[in-house]
């Protein structure tokens, strides 16, 4: 889950009212046609979040106290990260080049990377980011894990972070579905922007990543666990999204329908009902209120005023399909986990949509599909990942179709690193578990059956950072 206060180039910055007054639904296009860049400028900008817990009694850390996140953030500055303060609290943390470590709504740490121009320098940053939040939470005594879902925590136990959004939020979800808190304070995902030269492009990027998106989830499928038991899902966390907020969240049929493009989009996201604004240092309760009404100075939350872009964009970021677009595509739909399977993300996807040829192939692979077979993946394979059916084969069987064709874009970019190593090392985790059909869930399952005996808390372990 992406945030307003995210501070990437690629990203909006603070929150709240600023930039130009919008009249007409033609400046959100124009605003969305915007992020078109030239081939040469394209970046890639991978995001993850893990989990930070007292290894006395394996529990979630709160925000306040020697062994809380506030204190974790300050101790990071020592790296040359600035604070970013709501009501005198730090809530994230900001550098020149666009990166940025922002608090999801448990007090999940996400670092949000500089937009860069290849996986080994994007690969780079993040073990470089790991590296000092484990010097800083060795110091504190805490421990750091990555894993799509918290395997033992209630969610009582679990602290909400001191930001205005999160509290609107949490009162509006239960509205809307039952597994909106789950998502909120129980999960942690690892994802992907990527660029478009324009808007054909941007189409064909948004509905090969939108139908391969359950291949993704089943390769890094890591939530096997609720309550320190196992909850019969592969990918918890990908089936929370669908009982989250269906207003909000799913596969967008839309997207494969002709004439889909920027218009379109904007559509869609004006009639998703709003969450917030924000305005004077406050986020503004306007939950299940209409950003159409906001355009014409209607909103029962602050009448007679109308909308900024700033406020577009905040808006903006609370829509949650499993592609997102604003000025860049997000790949949001897998689980967080193990170090080596995040570096993998952005050559996943670069590989199979920053190529022509390997686009051209994904849009063949994907061309016959049908709605009803896309739904049916997106239920299916939080339960089964890659032992799931399709078309008389398995997602394993897709898997490997589309780790080919990732693999070949990556050796056609021939972006190499100061070994002469091209970008396809970083599919060798992906490779393997298509090949032997054991994602990440399926090992965390097997040791709980077997070497561990039934109990889950080895796993704090295991998946440490």
């Amino acid at each position: 889950m992406m945030d307003s206060t995210k501070l990437d180039t690629h990203k909006s910055d603070v929150p709240g009212k600023g930039g130009e007054v919008i009249t007409d639904t033609a400046q959100l296009t124009a605003y969305l046609e915007s992020g078109c860049k030239p081939r040469a400028d394209w970046r890639i900008g991978t995001e993850h979040e893990k989990f930070v817990f007292d290894p006395d009694g394996l529990k979630p850390v709160t925000y306040e106290g020697p062994k809380g996140i506030g204190r974790l953030l300050d101790g990071l500055t020592r790296f040359g990260w600035a604070p970013v303060l709501e009501g005198g609290k730090v809530i994230a943390l900001s550098k020149p080049d666009g990166s940025s470590v922002t608090l999801e709504p448990g007090g999940q740490l996400e670092l949000s990377g500089a937009p860069l121009e290849t996986i080994h320098q994007t690969c780079s940053e993040l073990t470089g980011h790991l590296k000092q939040v484990k010097e800083v939470a060795g110091e504190m005594g805490v421990g750091v894990m990555g894993i799509g879902y918290a395997p033992t925590w209630d969610l009582g136990d679990i602290n909400w972070m001191p930001k205005g959004r999160y509290q609107i939020m949490r009162d509006y979800m239960p509205k809307k579905g039952s597994l909106g808190h789950h998502m909120m304070l129980a999960t942690c995902t690892v994802q992907v922007n990527l660029d478009f030269s324009d808007e054909a492009r941007m189409v064909r990027m948004f509905r090969a990543g939108l139908a391969l998106q359950p291949i993704a989830t089943a390769l890094w499928a890591n939530s096997p666990f609720q309550g320190g038991a196992k909850n019969g899902f592969a990918s918890y966390r990908s089936h929370i999204w669908t009982d989250t907020d269906p207003d909000r969240c799913g596969m967008l049929p839309f997207v494969f329908e002709d004439g889909f493009g920027f218009e379109r989009y904007v559509e869609y996201v004006l009639d998703v009902p709003m969450y917030f604004v924000y305005r004077d240092g406050a986020y503004v309760d306007a939950s299940g209120q209409s950003f159409r009404d906001f355009l014409a100075g209607k909103l029962p939350a602050l009448p007679g005023e109308v909308p900024t872009i700033k406020d577009w964009e905040d808006h903006m970021t609370t829509v949650f399909p499993e592609v997102r677009l604003k000025h860049f595509l997000e790949m949001r739909g897998t689980d967080g986990g193990p170090w080596g399977n995040l570096c993998a993300l952005p050559a996943f996807w670069v590989g199979l949509l920053y190529d022509d040829d390997a686009l051209d192939a994904s849009s063949a692979l994907i061309g016959d599909w049908t709605m009803r077979e896309m739904e049916d993946l997106r239920a299916e394979v939080p339960k089964s990942a890659l032992k799931t059916p399709f078309r008389g084969g398995t997602v394993q069987d897709l898997a490997q179709d589309v780790l080919d064709i990732a693999r070949q874009g990556l050796q056609r970019r021939a972006r190499l690193d100061g070994g002469a190593q091209d970008e396809t090392s970083f599919l060798n985790p992906l490779l393997e578990i298509a090949r032997t059909g054991i994602t990440p869930a399926d090992e965390i399952l097997a040791l709980y059956d077997g070497d561990w005996g039934g109990d889950v808390t080895p796993v704090f372990e295991k998946l440490a950072y």
